[in-house]
């Protein structure tokens, strides 16, 4: 898993690295703002559970007002990288270690005979357009123009935000001179290079989760082959020659069988 750390915007609380555990969050004797680890679990309003399967939000007992990219969460959430947390009305981000690549050099704009693929998505998460899905078979505008394919109407977006389209299978998002840009995986950025389960922000809380096939089918784990010293395994010749050998003589006795009964047959079957 790689490495994941939360994120204090607007405190001066340091950013704290999630190694796997239980890291419980909650109010410090100092203040009355949640600013990072407790030492007592069960007095923690929130608690970041990280295990091989991800990272699991566990809302305490008693507590109130926590939110996962402005949705309240009652008892148990999954998260994912760059989901904004809200926990007694401090926002926590969680982040990834590894930078957001840059984009490619190339041409600001794509190609007029460059082919899309359909299997690649941009699925909505959060905002407006929750539940819905943007294929990738051609580029797509996101701003507050009519012609936009992700439409946002507010005064303050701009009308060509951004724009993401396919270069060799690689989705790629330019900033089309916005004011604040985008967020991915919880950094903001302008231009950068997406992967298969990053999530992009625009305008706060309109919010997307890249998502694309699997290119490469793995096994779990490889056959078992016989050994050459084992001639109990199946393949090996001589377990099929001590097969045929002992299979032999009780051929010969059926074959026996058979031929005196028909000989039986015919000899009382001529006499009547």
């Amino acid at each position: 898993m790689e490495d994941l750390k939360l994120r204090f915007p607007g405190t001066d609380v340091a950013e704290l690295p999630l190694g796997t555990g239980v890291h419980a969050i909650g109010k410090t004797g100092a203040g009355d703002g949640v600013v990072g680890l407790v030492a007592d679990a069960g007095a923690a309003l929130a608690s970041f559970c990280v295990d091989r399967r991800g990272v699991w939000l566990w809302v305490g007992e008693g507590a109130r007002g926590v939110h996962v990219n402005g949705r309240p969460v009652r008892r148990l959430a999954m998260l994912r990288v760059g989901d904004t947390v809200f926990v007694d009305g401090v926002e926590i981000v969680l982040v990834s270690t590894p930078p957001i690549t840059q984009i490619p050099t190339g041409p600001a704009t794509p190609a007029a005979d460059a082919d899309g693929d359909p299997r690649i998505v941009l699925r909505g998460v959060g905002g407006r357009y929750h539940g819905r899905s943007f294929t990738l078979e051609r580029p797509r505008l996101v701003g507050r123009n009519a012609d936009a394919d992700v439409r946002i109407d507010d005064p303050a977006f701009a009308e060509r935000h951004a724009r993401l389209d396919l270069h060799d299978d690689t989705v790629v998002l330019r900033d089309l001179g916005s004011a604040e840009g985008s967020v991915v995986n919880g950094e903001p950025v302008r231009d950068a290079v997406l992967r298969p389960g990053d999530q992009l922000v625009f305008d706060a809380h309109h919010r997307f989760v890249v998502e694309a096939p699997s290119r490469v089918s793995f096994r779990a784990e490889p056959p078992r082959l016989p050994e050459d010293d084992d001639p109990e395994q199946i393949g090996d010749p001589r377990r099929g020659l001590g097969q045929s050998a002992r299979r032999l003589p009780w051929l010969l006795l059926a074959a026996l069988l058979i031929a005196a009964g028909l000989s039986a047959l015919l000899l009382f079957g001529s006499t009547r």
